[in-house]
């Protein structure tokens, strides 16, 4: 039997699939079934299937108890491709990218359909128009051909695989759930913010902190109103721009800590209250729905219930089921580990090839054991802090790891200068056009190239000129720290792709499931008995996924893990 299978959905609700040849081309007959289900389930020596998108065919065969080993998700690898070709945001549908083969009109995406909190999963939906599966391996054909003519086609051939890899993972976590003892929540809630009043206003303990609060002004305030407050503060005496906590908690007034307070319970419940266990938790568990590689720098997203910004009194209630454990594993200074990887700094490779503490490593060498400072300048390199103290650190660092500070560097000045930037894989910083403040914020990092998106070596780069900052636009200067990032943080999030499928693939034959991710830390459930294992298999998935997306080098990739039956306990 072919070890690869094209599977289409059809409009009357079955599939057609076909065996494919080492071209990529069917190697049989085009078959119709009617199950789904069982057409995956008949060929379990299929090691991977090509489908359109993973979010339309992966959730109807979980639901039936089928898992696939692989796949090959036509629609993230469209996406892939766009961004090394410099097209970032084209559409990126399968039936777009088939009118772009033909010469025909480009359908828009269709828009994003917002999560639904009252269902199980909203992608057991149908998907639209079902495309031919002719037409899906025409597709299929033309990726082939735009990924053998990339800069380095077996990493964008690895990326592919692994970013289909986490549209796996990420639905089984969907399907899953994180264990959420709802009793719990509600009593954290009750001890946090009192009782609940009818109508759906305020809580007890935010009135009578709002009460505080207008006590302190003299007059009726609004505290979850920042406008209110800020001209309560003025009429005081006070001047604030805004009430954000770093500018007014040193403000000498009696309003500062009842405010404070207010705002830390009044995100909780806005955020997570009764409402957010209502919309989110079913069946004992959390499900929010998560969609790997939601933003361009490779990072995981959640649509709905803000699952990757949990308050950790909230994580109290994630709780394993009677007999189980969550181990709760979170990974050791990435991304400087990540930077020595892909620029080949020897210093730092050697520093980030122990499992000790990274940032303790560096003050020994470079800030006379001052690890504070250690850390605030590798990341400092790394997000691009350059005035005042952040500039001597980063002369500091560029004599002792020139390397390393050159890679960046060199990431941010083909950013400012308009170049498009890659992650090691080859995952692609959008062009200056598409690149904003906003994205800036979501940042991701790959390797620095040229406008061929070639790429800059460790050699190349520890020979450029040290990168200064000041001699650009606004944008342009925007874009050079989004592209600094993006290297590191884009590198690091292929990596960890790479460490879910080799993790998903060691937990196969076990109960244990993956439960929860997001871009330094891994939950998975499992039976008591087995959290010993999942431990080893964590930190051995770490260290395949490293040689995998960087190759031979001796930088470790080390994880703290905890064993706990609640999250709260993990840290």
């Amino acid at each position: 039997m072919a070890d690869r299978w094209a599977l289409a959905p059809a409009e009357d609700g079955g599939v057609d699939v076909a065996p494919l040849g080492p071209d990529g081309l069917p190697a049989g007959p085009v078959r119709r079934e009617a199950d789904p289900a069982e057409a995956v389930r008949s060929r379990p020596g299929v090691t991977r299937w090509v489908w359109r998108s993973t979010a339309e065919v992966y959730p109807r065969l979980l639901a039936t108890g089928v898992r696939a080993e692989r796949c090959y998700d036509v629609e993230a690898a469209e996406t892939l491709l766009l961004g090394h070709e410099g097209r970032y945001g084209e559409p990126r549908s399968a039936a777009a990218a088939l009118a772009r083969l033909r010469g025909g009109p480009v359908p828009p995406d269709p828009p994003q359909r917002p999560a639904d909190p009252g269902a199980q999963s909203s992608l057991f939906e149908p998907a639209g128009v079902p495309l031919p599966l002719a037409d899906l391996l025409a597709v299929y054909a033309e990726q082939q051909r735009r990924t053998g003519a990339t800069a380095h086609p077996d990493r964008m051939r690895l990326l592919i695989a692994a970013e289909s890899a986490g549209m796996l993972v990420a639905a089984e976590m969907n399907r899953a759930g994180l264990p959420w003892r709802a009793d719990v929540h509600r009593a954290v809630l009750h001890d946090l913010l009192g009782e609940r009043y009818a109508g759906g206003g305020e809580p007890r303990r935010l009135a009578e902190l709002a009460d505080e609060v207008s006590a302190a002004f003299g007059r009726r305030v609004r505290p979850d109103l920042p406008a209110d407050v800020v001209k309560a503060f003025a009429q005081a005496g006070v001047k604030v721009s805004s009430t954000r906590r770093w500018e007014i908690e040193s403000v000498d007034h009696p309003a500062v800590k009842p405010l404070l307070e207010y705002k830390k319970l009044y995100r909780i419940w806005v955020a997570h209250g009764w409402s957010w266990l209502q919309d989110w938790v079913r069946d004992g568990r959390f499900r929010p729905e998560f969609h790997a590689g939601g933003t361009v720098s490779g990072r995981w997203v959640t649509h709905g219930g803000g699952a990757l910004q949990i308050p950790k009194v909230i994580r109290r209630a994630a709780v394993a089921d009677p007999g189980w454990r969550l181990v709760v594993a979170d990974a050791d200074q990435m991304e400087p580990r990540v930077l020595a990887a892909i620029s080949r700094d020897p210093g730092l490779m050697e520093v980030a090839g122990r499992e000790t503490d990274l940032y303790q490593s560096v003050s020994d060498r470079v800030f006379s054991g001052d690890r504070d400072r250690a850390k605030l300048a590798v990341l400092g390199a790394v997000y691009g802090q350059t005035s005042g103290d952040g500039l001597k650190n980063l002369a500091a660092l560029r004599r002792r790891f020139p390397r390393a500070v050159a890679y960046v560097d060199e990431a941010a000045r083909a950013g400012e200068e308009g170049r498009l930037v890659r992650t090691w894989l080859g995952r692609t910083c959008p062009p200056a056009a598409r690149t904003t403040d906003d994205a800036v914020e979501e940042a991701g990092i790959p390797v620095a190239g040229d406008p061929g998106g070639s790429g800059a070596s460790g050699e190349e780069a520890e020979g450029g000129r040290p990168w200064v900052p000041g001699h650009a636009s606004a944008d342009a200067r925007a874009r050079g720290r989004f592209a600094r990032n993006f290297v590191v943080q884009g590198s690091a999030a292929d990596w960890a792709l790479l460490l879910l499928a080799a993790l998903r693939r060691a937990l196969s034959d076990r109960a244990a499931e993956l439960v929860f991710f997001q871009h330094d830390e891994v939950i998975v459930h499992c039976p008591e008995e087995e959290a010993r294992d999942v431990v080893a298999a964590i930190r051995e998935a770490a260290d395949l996924a490293g040689r995998l997306t960087f190759g031979e080098t001796p930088v470790r990739f080390p994880f703290t893990t905890a064993v706990v039956e609640c999250y709260a306990d993990a840290k």
